[in-house]
């Protein structure tokens, strides 16, 4: 099994920090030869396959090849996106144990589960050491990876663990009930007064927020948001290409071309950003090219049925899973919310 990685981004200049002519995060959109079609394997056994073969090695952020790492996680949404959510899950942790000076476990899976939703998880002292407790929601890969990074809170703010997920305190609970995203196994875990060694803690007190990473995971995120999206406008572009186009369709298919190359644009110069200074977490670059990522996203979730037409949409499992899995993963940016909060940003004077 091969995620088919690109080596680099045609056109990024590493040694400047800045995007060179042609630079992109996206391969063409839409793609020639059409839609490409899911891994053959489960969402677990391909990301087990992946880790044990290197392939999710990918280039840390603000390290001088970020477009690159983005890259990479677009390529792989673009074919399967539950398979991209636990990739950038892995990848996102991976990095978070570089930021702390520690590496990973060698093979294993590893997943962020920081939903502070319902409660969350809580990490307690007492006589008998630490504890982990509490519920932790959308955890996904319940039942598909091996550790887990677990925010939990904590009495002097939260806390990072590394929890190895063979820990028999741990209660896997079947929560996800919609049929998009359905392959990425995200569930509700309760944790049973897990015990937890001292050398599980990663970092200090807010570890996990605090660092500049945080902000540039986000943009990563943003990254399998649009690869997902050029996987919708690459399948219902393809019978276009076939038959006497209308013309209204041909300009919708114009339109979400025109979104998804701009939001890639934007990755593009935010990875120069971050390469140039990576000890700045650029927090309002990065919620500004999240908020125009799921804009083109929106675009082409509600362009790409009537591009394809009820006679593609009906005979298509396969777009129409494609069109549920990216909907509701894109709820991962808050809307309204998120962009509440980069106006407040962008008018409150710097400090």
């Amino acid at each position: 099994m091969s995620l088919d990685h690109r080596p680099d981004v045609p056109g990024t200049d590493h040694r400047e920090g800045r995007p060179g002519p042609g630079s992109t995060v996206l391969d063409p959109v839409p793609a020639p030869g059409g839609p490409a079609e899911p891994f053959p394997g489960g969402a677990g056994a391909t990301l087990a396959a992946a880790v044990a073969a290197g392939e999710l090695e990918l280039p840390l952020p603000g390290s001088g090849a970020t477009a690159t790492r983005w890259a990479r996680l677009a390529r792989i949404a673009r074919r399967d996106l539950p398979v991209a959510r636990l990739a950038e899950g892995h990848a996102d942790a991976v990095a978070i144990l570089a930021d702390h000076h520690r590496s990973p476990v060698p093979g294993a899976g590893y997943g962020v589960w920081a939903s502070r939703s319902g409660g969350g998880a809580r990490l307690d002292g007492g006589r008998g050491g630490l504890r982990l407790s509490g519920a932790v929601r959308f955890c996904s890969g319940t039942h598909l990876l091996d550790r887990a990074l677990v925010v939990a809170g904590a009495g002097d703010g939260s806390r990072l663990v590394d929890l190895d997920l063979r820990a028999p305190q741990m209660e896997r609970v079947t929560a996800w009930r919609a049929a998009g995203m359905a392959a990425s196994d995200t569930h509700d875990v309760v944790l049973h007064d897990v015990p937890v060694p001292a050398e599980a803690v990663v970092g200090g007190p807010d570890a996990y927020t605090a660092r500049p990473g945080f902000a540039h995971g986000g943009a990563g995120v943003a990254a399998v948001w649009l690869g997902a999206a050029a996987a919708v406008v690459d399948h219902v572009a393809a019978p276009l290409r076939t038959a006497d186009p209308d013309p209204h369709r041909l300009a919708a298919l114009g339109t979400v071309h025109a979104a998804v190359a701009a939001a890639d644009a934007l990755l593009v110069v935010t990875a120069a950003r971050i390469d140039a200074d990576p000890a700045a977490a650029h927090r309002d670059a990065v919620a500004t090219a999240r908020a125009a990522v799921e804009r083109a996203c929106r675009t082409v979730l509600d362009a790409a049925p009537e591009i394809a037409g009820v006679a593609v949409l009906a005979g298509s499992p396969l777009l129409t899973a494609r069109l549920a899995d990216l909907q509701i993963y894109l709820r991962q940016h808050h809307g309204g919310r998120d962009l509440a909060a980069l106006g407040r940003a962008l008018v409150t004077p710097a400090t």
